[in-house]
């Protein structure tokens, strides 16, 4: 799968090219930030038109994860949707496709910022939970052990920027998983402010690719 393997915080873990963590010895792929509908939501709040895609690029990518890793359980950890909406407008065919992702899988919505609220699409709706040693919820707080997202993180390489994976010995913050999400340098402010020593960056693209950040 090009994936890196990887030992965090005493958890095997996968970072795969598409921006999905896998943990293998636990049979469960995680995502986060799909931010399904932004497309729509930007059309009926601004009147701007973008390509109505980015919902079925979405599921096509995280369809193909399934299909590879074949896990027990699923795990979309917040921003799931753009907002509560655009889960509403979800489109009978998206819903269907959805369904049949879920059937058979513990399916876990991990509460976001932007999807704070029940979304009636099948599934568990949790703030955060556990995961052996790991706690997984949206943002992340000074607690060691935990995987987050939210802040989409990007890192540059020749001159060229890509969403990525930050982890060091005690965080690990994922990548955005949506078509249509930006990203957020992982040399910003913020994200120097959330990590004690310098993170991995770990790249996605055709291949997930570890590099220092040198962001110490």
């Amino acid at each position: 799968m090009n994936g890196y393997y990887f030992s965090f915080c005493g958890t095997n873990c996968v970072a795969m090219p598409s921006g999905a963590l896998y943990l293998p010895d636990n049979s469960l792929l995680c995502v986060s930030d799909l931010h399904l509908g932004k497309s729509e939501r930007i059309a009926r709040r601004s009147g701007r038109m973008l390509p109505p895609y980015e919902v079925q690029q979405t599921l096509q990518k995280l369809d193909d994860d399934l299909t590879m890793t074949t896990p027990e359980s699923v795990v979309c950890l917040g921003d799931s949707f753009d907002d509560l909406d655009a889960a509403a407008q979800l489109g009978d065919d998206m819903r269907l496709w959805l369904a049949g992702m879920q059937a058979g899988r513990n399916w876990v919505w991990i509460e976001g910022n932007h999807d704070p609220g029940p979304i009636e699409l099948g599934g568990t709706h949790r703030r955060e939970m556990r995961i052996g040693s790991l706690t997984l919820r949206h943002i992340a707080t000074d607690a060691s052990a935990e995987v987050s997202g939210h802040y989409h993180p990007k890192h540059r390489l020749a001159g060229r920027s890509r969403p990525a994976f930050l982890y060091d010995k005690d965080r690990m913050i994922m990548p955005a998983y949506g078509a249509y999400t930006g990203g957020l340098a992982s040399n910003a402010p913020v994200l120097r402010a959330l990590f004690g020593t310098s993170p991995i960056a770990v790249m996605t693209g055709h291949k997930a690719i570890p590099v220092p950040t040198g962001n110490g």
